[in-house]
């Protein structure tokens, strides 16, 4: 069994992860903190990481076949089993956040998942997967300009969460993922589950800023396809803003 390293604190498990592969950790080696002082997402943005939270990053294996998904599946298997699991109904916002959407209030950040590409000395190239979940933290416990546009399990009808049932389902999504994304049959199964899962279709969407066009689908390959005068352009990277209007 791969090994298991939880802190108290750290300044990020997805550097602590990312050192451990650089330095020979196996696939599946785990880091865990109770709390990060820098977090980080994508597109060096930070991520509020106060106690009350689940943050994880696992190193895997490279997945076989497109491996430039692995954000958006981790999203949407995450997403399979907390309803599964815990009834709470959530969103993949491309490409890597997981949303709660409610009537009436915008949407609001359950979760992220953050992917690097690092070269393993055992066994050539390791992805280092990190995901941020917040599991119990009081609204007091993140940064004011956050207020109102995150969601946390313990207010989502999961009063009491049970840290190793989430833990484990988090593993389990990485895990499910990647391994789905070795074989031509699994890969077509974490597509339909992405497009399912996908935010925003049909909106207008922003990207980097700019008015980019309407979201219409997700590529085979994780680019998120928009439509814009007419023609299909494909984003595979950038800071996705969906506009709530149509």
């Amino acid at each position: 069994m791969a090994p298991r390293f939880e802190h108290e604190r750290l300044e990020s498990t997805q550097d602590e992860a990312i050192r451990l592969a650089r330095e020979g950790a196996e696939p599946g080696t785990v880091v865990v903190a109770r709390r990060q002082e820098l977090g980080r997402g994508r597109l060096s943005h930070s991520w509020a990481s106060p106690e009350g939270g689940l943050y994880l990053s696992t190193i895997e294996r490279e997945p076989r076949y497109e491996p430039g998904l692995l954000p958006v599946a981790v999203g949407a298997r995450l997403a399979l089993a907390l309803r599964h699991q815990l009834g709470v109904a959530t969103s993949v916002k491309w490409p890597n956040d997981l949303l709660v959407i409610a009537p009436g209030r915008p949407p609001r950040k359950l979760a992220g998942v953050l992917v690097d590409r690092v070269a393993s000395p055992t066994f050539g190239t390791a992805l280092v997967v990190g995901v941020g979940l917040n599991v119990t933290t009081p609204p007091e416990g993140f940064p004011p300009e956050l207020e109102g546009r995150v969601a946390v399990l313990s207010e989502l009808g999961v009063p009491r969460p049970d840290e190793r049932l989430v833990e484990s389902l988090v593993v389990g999504a990485i895990r499910g993922a990647g391994e789905s994304l070795n074989t031509p049959a699994g890969h077509a199964q974490v597509v339909e589950e992405c497009r399912h899962a996908l935010y925003g279709l049909g909106h207008r969407a922003l990207v980097d800023g700019e008015i980019a066009g309407v979201i219409r689908s997700l590529g085979d390959d994780g680019a998120l396809y928009l439509e814009r005068d007419g023609e299909r352009v494909a984003v595979r990277a950038g800071d996705l803003t969906v506009l709530e209007e149509a």
